[in-house]
């Protein structure tokens, strides 16, 4: 036993430098991690999370409805590409809510977004396939971060509208359930031009149920 514990002795006096130095970079790497969480949620900002909206327009009432909510790296599994969302997403302005992500790019992040909705809606395609009676339409989804002054919290949305809403949005403002949403109302005015000019900046998907 004695020979054990001077063995073991011997060994940390050998990388007693090494292993201090290994506490002290986590130590900072925690206190950094705490700070830079305490500064986020003062500012309410949560760029790694990514929401997925569906917009909803229903008896000319506007309708925020979330059908999920994940971190982006769970999403994109490739670090530098869910680090590219993120910084797009901090960029965004209020007249421009749609992330500024390269053209060639573009599809393999919503492609990415694509997959994490098909998931949801994986059992309508099953019913279809089986010839059972489904209810299928065209929806869009494109990557935002709005950045009104009117939102709470800024994070990566997922705005998910109907193809046959967007390109036809009626110029009067809805009733909205809330106030606030009126920053959402606008941003979709705004996607509805950006379809017509970028519209690689969208992706078309079917939804069956």
């Amino acid at each position: 036993m004695a020979e054990l514990i001077e063995a073991i002795f011997e060994e940390l006096s050998e990388h007693w430098s090494k292993i201090v130095s290994a506490a002290l970079f986590a130590l900072i790497g925690w206190v950094l991690g705490k700070r830079k969480a305490a500064q986020d949620w003062q500012k309410r900002e949560f760029y790694d999370r990514l929401n997925i909206s569906l917009n909803i327009l229903q008896d000319g009432k506007l309708k925020l409805r979330t059908l999920n909510e994940t971190l982006c790296k769970s999403v994109f599994p490739n670090s530098q590409a869910a680090q590219a969302v993120i910084d797009a997403a901090k960029k965004t302005t209020p007249d421009n809510p749609l992330l500024d992500l390269p053209k060639e790019d573009y599809w393999y992040f919503l492609n990415a977004v694509l997959n994490e909705i098909s998931e949801q809606f994986a059992a309508g395609v099953i019913r279809e396939d089986l010839g059972m009676s489904v209810v299928c339409d065209e929806y869009l989804i494109c990557l935002t971060s709005e950045a009104d002054g009117g939102i709470r919290m800024r994070k990566v949305r997922v705005l998910m509208i109907k193809k046959s809403l967007l390109t036809s949005l009626p110029e009067e403002t809805p009733k909205l359930e809330r106030e606030t949403h009126i920053t959402r109302w606008q941003t979709l005015k705004k996607l509805a031009v950006a379809y017509k000019k970028t519209p690689h900046q969208f992706l078309s998907i079917f939804i069956s149920q």
